[in-house]
C-alpha cells in the first residue's frame, strides 16, 4: 500500500483531466483536493520526508500532518491518539516547527 497526500491527488487528477473526462467521483475528489490542498506537491513531499525522519513518526501520521498542517499541540496529540507512542513536549514542538517552516 502507498500513501498519497491531498496535493498529490490534486496533481494526479489535474493531469488525468487533461487526457480524458473524469468520472463524477473523480471530479468531486478533484474539487475537494483543490479546496483542501494547502501546499503544493513539492512542499508537501519535503515536509513528509522531514516528518518521516522523526523516530516515532508512523508514515500515515506524517501524511495526515502534511495534509492538515496542524498549528497547535493539541492537534498533534489528536493525530497520535490511536498510535502506540507518546510524544513529549519537545517532539510536539519539533513537529509544529517543521510544519511552520514549510508553510512559509
Amino acid at each position: 500500500m502507498r500513501y498519497v497526500s491531498i496535493a498529490e491527488v490534486k496533481k494526479i487528477l489535474e493531469k488525468e483531466q487533461k487526457n480524458r473526462e473524469l468520472s463524477s467521483e473523480q471530479k468531486f475528489t478533484l474539487e475537494h483536493a483543490k479546496k483542501f490542498a494547502k501546499l503544493n506537491m513539492t512542499k508537501t513531499n519535503a515536509l513528509i520526508d522531514e516528518l518521516k525522519k522523526i523516530e516515532k513518526m508512523p508514515e500515515p501520521v506524517a501524511y495526515k500532518i502534511a495534509d492538515l498542517l496542524p498549528t497547535h499541540p493539541d492537534d498533534i496529540k489528536v493525530l497520535f491518539a490511536k498510535e502506540r507512542v507518546a510524544l513529549n513536549k519537545e517532539e510536539i514542538d519539533h513537529i509544529l516547527d517543521l510544519v511552520k517552516k514549510h508553510m512559509e
